[in-house]
């Protein structure tokens, strides 16, 4: 009980206390498709694409984008030219702070569109802004956590923290004490000089989000970032996760597949649909933090993400079967 009313009180004081780089966030009418290696294409329709499209999968943007239904046939998740859809006319505002967290069955094109927003694959329609600007490349304004943490074993964990300043060439001393103050605020103060393999998995999870948030990035994307590790573990980086949020009031959106998780992390719970991921429904989670996954007062908040996933998991399995 004394740690949950410190908790609260971290609360109190650091949810005012919003960071210095917050982001809005929009995702105008996102579809991707992906080319079907081995798979028939219609040359046809791909030729009346070639005006719009410098290469098949990323075509030019346009003032009269071919809208995703242009790209409907017969199997609902599949083109007329082989093209498969992954994420189709998603369209979510995200506000500067939010902790917004994606769920959907598996395939459903999450962590597609998670990739999209951070650089790293382009939208085949649609556009992806942050804070008035297109983001058409990764940068260090969106910094990703991933289910594996990524970690350079043969480098230490201070070294790993602040491998990030260092490659922006922030001064020795100065990237050292940003890395400190990071590693700190994971209680990891003490590892500093220890290398990552002698790490256990929660441990090394914290080295990589302290890495991230080093770079004082304006959003925060994590795909599974807790996916692999126990659910002691988990349910402690759960509550430490909050805690980071409240001090530094950053924009995450954060990838998975536990509703329980969804729902303890999110301000917002967007539930996507099979796929092709559309967004289904967003749950709002108007209930006080820090909030811990048993809490019963949850309850109803995980049946509603619980009932609009059910049907989308339904149809999953039925064509996985087909």
């Amino acid at each position: 009980m004394a740690c949950l009313a410190y908790i609260e009180f971290i609360f109190e004081c650091g949810v005012q206390l919003p960071g210095k780089n917050l982001a809005k966030l929009e995702i105008k009418d996102v579809s991707k498709y992906f080319e079907v290696v081995g798979r028939p294409s219609n040359s046809t329709f791909k030729s009346s694409r070639s005006s719009r499209s410098s290469h098949l999968t990323y075509p030019s943007r346009s003032s009269n984008p071919l809208p995703a239904s242009s790209f409907s046939s017969s199997l609902e998740d599949e083109s007329p030219d082989g093209l498969m859809a992954a994420v189709e006319n998603v369209r979510l505002s995200i506000e500067e702070g939010q902790f917004v967290c994606f769920v959907g069955p598996s395939g459903c094109g999450k962590s597609t569109l998670l990739n999209i927003i951070a650089g790293l694959d382009k939208p085949t329609i649609g556009e992806v802004i942050l804070n008035g600007r297109r983001v058409t490349e990764p940068g260090p304004d969106r910094i990703m956590v991933f289910q594996d943490n990524a970690l350079f074993p043969w480098l230490k964990v201070i070294d790993n923290v602040q491998f990030g300043l260092k490659v922006a060439g922030v001064e020795k001393k100065k990237r050292h004490e940003i890395s400190m103050h990071y590693l700190d605020m994971m209680q990891l103060t003490k590892f500093a000089e220890a290398y990552t393999y002698q790490l256990s998995g929660g441990m090394k999870q914290r080295v990589s989000l302290a890495r991230a948030l080093v770079m004082d990035p304006e959003i925060l994307l994590m795909d599974e970032p807790f996916a692999a590790l126990d659910s002691q573990t988990r349910d402690l980086l759960l509550v430490e996760l909050q805690l980071i949020w409240a001090k530094t009031r950053k924009t995450i959106l954060f990838v998975t597949h536990n509703i329980s998780e969804s729902v303890c992390l999110g301000d917002r719970v967007v539930v996507f649909t099979n796929r092709p991921g559309r967004v289904k429904k967003e749950v709002l989670i108007d209930y006080r933090r820090p909030r811990l996954t048993e809490d019963n007062n949850l309850y109803n908040y995980q049946r509603q993400v619980l009932d609009e996933l059910k049907t989308e998991i339904k149809t999953s399995r039925k064509i996985e079967e087909m």
